[in-house]
């Protein structure tokens, strides 16, 4: 379990981008295998978030390949995915220090390195941020890329959707990579559908697309009638329409373990212009057996032995708020049906999972979506449900304007169960839980 560099002779080679992109593309595949052993030993001997980097090791390694960072802009949404980045980025030999006082931020931070271009930790702030730089590149006469990795958990929230459109209506130069381990890699997401992301990405298919729509610019009907050929054809193979609706052009899906396949297709898309979205594919916790068979656990993980394939076993102690809520949860809604729990996505996080095996119609997820949850929990509350909204405090102050507005104006009868509260220490300023408690 070392973290003598020297163990790793190709990832030694690529301690910057700029030493990375001087390795030949038949070294990359090599390159993610010693990385994410790296990534295994390291998070293995000091805690932290492992399963969503582990998914993404191969796309990190195509991105510094290909795009010129700290120039070009890359921005990781949440962030729990970053840790390769971090490693990759000059920072291989201080991962011992993650998490600790005075050691490496959690999440990206600029403070700490120029190749980390935005601080992140809450959901679905990057295409935001990424159409933002991409507007102020164009004002300022930069001549750089943008690209915005974003999970399909955080595609959920209003926010990115908000972003997508107005990204679609101003047609900004601009890469969205969407980062979807959840689907499964099947044969429709293998060999074919990798050939078909080059194809569409390739001079011969976008030569005859743009020529085209020269040719017949000045015939409407024929034009909107190829506009449309194009994009059946396109939807015949790709499930990327909404994406398309929103003005940006889909690439994908493509297996995001493939690194010179993933490499391929940003060389090719690094020439276009306007909103680009690439689909990839990818298993969170690869690499690992259990991470893999069981992402969530691995999610974030303590000190642990990789040799055992399993998290140490957990010495009893006191339960902790949260199991003592989800308990309590239970124990009422035995007595109230018209007990309603909501959670944003933080149903392992909040206690909330015995509630959601044993009440399951009485308990919403409604995914990451926080300003819906306070204003839905308002609307039960309104007509005679007795809703619970169960929350992070850092989480909650992204819907304060609903807490205020929706509920507390209206005098409705929402409990809020707000864990996380005050200062939290490992996960850093973004996830402080300061305000309720001011």
């Amino acid at each position: 379990m070392s973290l003598d560099l020297q163990h790793y002779p190709t990832l030694a080679l690529a301690q910057t981008p700029e030493k990375l992109r001087q390795l030949p593309q038949e070294k990359l595949r090599l390159l993610a295998d010693e990385l994410r052993e790296y990534l295994l030993n390291s998070v293995s001997q000091t805690s932290g978030h492992f399963a969503s980097g582990l998914g993404t090791v191969e796309l990190t390694v195509a991105l510094h390949y290909i795009y010129h960072t700290p120039f070009d802009r890359l921005i990781w949404d949440v962030g729990h995915q970053a840790y390769p980045h971090k490693i990759l980025t000059g920072r291989a030999e201080q991962m011992s220090t993650i998490r600790q006082k005075d050691g490496l931020h959690p999440f990206p931070w600029p403070p700490e390195s120029d190749y980390d271009t935005f601080a992140v930790g809450h959901s679905s702030t990057s295409i935001s941020a990424a159409l933002g730089m991409a507007v102020a590149a164009e004002k300022e006469g930069q001549n750089r890329k943008v690209v915005a990795v974003i999970g399909d958990g955080a595609m959920t929230a209003g926010m990115a959707f908000e972003a997508l459109n107005h990204a679609g209506d101003i047609k900004k130069d601009m890469v969205v990579v969407l980062n979807d381990n959840e689907m499964s890699i099947s044969e429709n997401v293998g060999a074919l559908n990798s050939h078909l992301a080059r194809l569409l990405t390739g001079n011969l298919f976008n030569s005859i697309r743009d020529g085209g729509k020269k040719l017949l610019s000045n015939v409407p009907p024929i034009k909107e009638f190829a506009s449309r050929a194009e994009e059946h054809i396109k939807g015949m193979v790709v499930p990327g329409t909404i994406f398309e609706e929103l003005g940006f052009n889909y690439i994908g899906p493509i297996d995001g373990h493939d690194v010179n396949g993933v490499v391929d297709t940003l060389r090719n898309m690094r020439k276009f212009e306007g909103p680009q979205l690439l689909h990839v594919v990818t298993k969170k916790g690869k690499g690992y057996p259990s991470a893999e068979k069981d992402p969530i656990k691995f999610h974030a993980v303590p000190k642990f032995n990789p040799a055992d394939n399993a998290l140490p076993k957990s010495k009893p102690s006191s339960p902790t708020f949260s199991t003592i809520f989800g308990q309590w949860l239970c124990d009422m809604a035995a007595q109230d049906p018209k007990l309603m729990a909501v959670t944003p996505a933080m149903r392992e996080g909040s206690g909330m999972v015995a509630f959601s095996q044993q009440y399951p119609e009485q308990y919403f997820d409604v995914a990451i979506a926080e300003q819906h949850a306070v204003t839905f929990a308002a609307g039960l509350a309104r007509d005679g449900l007795n809703p619970v909204v169960a929350i992070y405090s850092t989480f909650l102050q992204r819907a304060y304007d609903q807490l205020i507005h929706d509920v507390a104006l209206q005098d409705l009868p929402v409990l809020f169960a707000i864990d996380r509260a005050g200062i939290v220490g490992a996960d850093g300023p973004t996830h402080q839980g300061a305000f309720d408690i001011a």
